[in-house]
């Protein structure tokens, strides 16, 4: 195959990515977007280094200015490490594109800093996906520092539930969204699914051919959304994997975020999505309630109100 005869399209800005195919002898990129995670990513690492090696892989770190030291310690500890050392914080979507247009790998596995791979999840999640072509996409089975299940498998967003979302009905009642959240799925068996978490999201090279690049609209939230949602458009399909696990410890550098702020990138990246995905009155009615939202995230962090709803 020669150079440039498929090209990677992002769907945000039609530019066309050419890449060497000729070059492309790895099972599998590994790509981690940093930010301000510097002992978790390092953590992160040595778990992929002393993974088995029953596969080719490479590993990309783009750090997005964490100015934490991250990036001197992957160059000095990890000189392996392909790093990518943002001046700014580019967001999520951006980020990942940047290594994914540089991969040589047949798949392509995003995962998250604050992740914790075992020694066979790589083989095992590579081996199940090679097994199973009809996977454009897949995530494995993920818990958390007590063992338990990540309950990751979501419905595609719909205007009922995101109003729910946004009002924080579910702070009060948590079962509202049981059809989104599908509460009822069963982590033991595969499955095709709508959408997976973005923590530990592996797809096809061919994937990412045929359909593009994530969509850079969105900084931080329903990218990964947005992306099984393009797959699903393409006759592609997402699937939940158990046979491979990962440790997650959940949102280390969402936790860093302001919670106003944090409440506006969730904002902003649900309007973009709606506006891409559903009908003009949908994606009006979701901008004029969101006011009301902020308003009741601010009385609920004020009054020192925690939630275990989960959305």
């Amino acid at each position: 195959m020669t150079a440039g005869s498929n090209p990677w399209q992002t769907d945000l800005n039609c530019h066309f990515v050419f890449l060497n195919f000729e070059l492309t002898i790895m099972d599998l990129s590994v790509i981690i977007v940093s930010w301000k995670v510097k002992d978790k990513l390092r953590e992160n690492l040595h778990a992929l280094f002393s993974s088995s090696r029953a596969i080719s892989f490479e590993i990309f770190v783009v750090d997005n200015n964490s100015a934490d030291g991250t990036v001197e310690m992957v160059k000095n500890e990890f000189p392996e490490v392909n790093l990518i050392a943002n001046s700014d914080n580019f967001g999520f979507a951006k980020a990942n594109n940047q290594a994914i247009k540089e991969a040589k790998g047949d798949f392509i596995l995003l995962l998250n800093p604050d992740m914790k791979i075992y020694p066979d999840t790589l083989s095992k999640m590579l081996g199940w996906m090679r097994a199973n072509p009809q996977a454009s996409v897949a995530g494995c089975h993920l818990v958390n520092e007590k063992g338990e299940t990540i309950k990751q498998v979501r419905r595609f967003p719909a205007i009922l539930d995101q109003l729910a979302i946004v009002l924080k009905l579910p702070h009060l009642f948590p079962k509202i969204l049981d059809s989104y959240i599908v509460a009822d799925f069963d982590y033991t068996k595969p499955a095709k699914v709508d959408s997976i978490r973005g923590g530990f999201f592996m797809i096809k090279r061919e994937t990412i051919e045929k359909i593009g690049l994530l969509d850079e609209r969105f900084f931080l939230w329903f990218e990964e959304v947005d992306y099984c949602r393009r797959v699903r458009e393409s006759v592609g399909e997402v699937w939940y994997n158990p046979a491979a696990a990962c440790l997650d410890y959940v949102g280390q550098s969402f936790k860093q975020v302001k919670r106003g702020r944090a409440q506006r990138y969730f904002r902003d990246s649900m309007l973009k999505y709606f506006k891409k995905w559903h009908p003009a009155g949908e994606y009006w009615l979701l901008k004029l309630v969101w006011p009301f939202g902020l308003f009741i995230a601010l009385v609920l962090e004020k009054a020192g109100y925690k939630s275990k709803a989960k959305t």
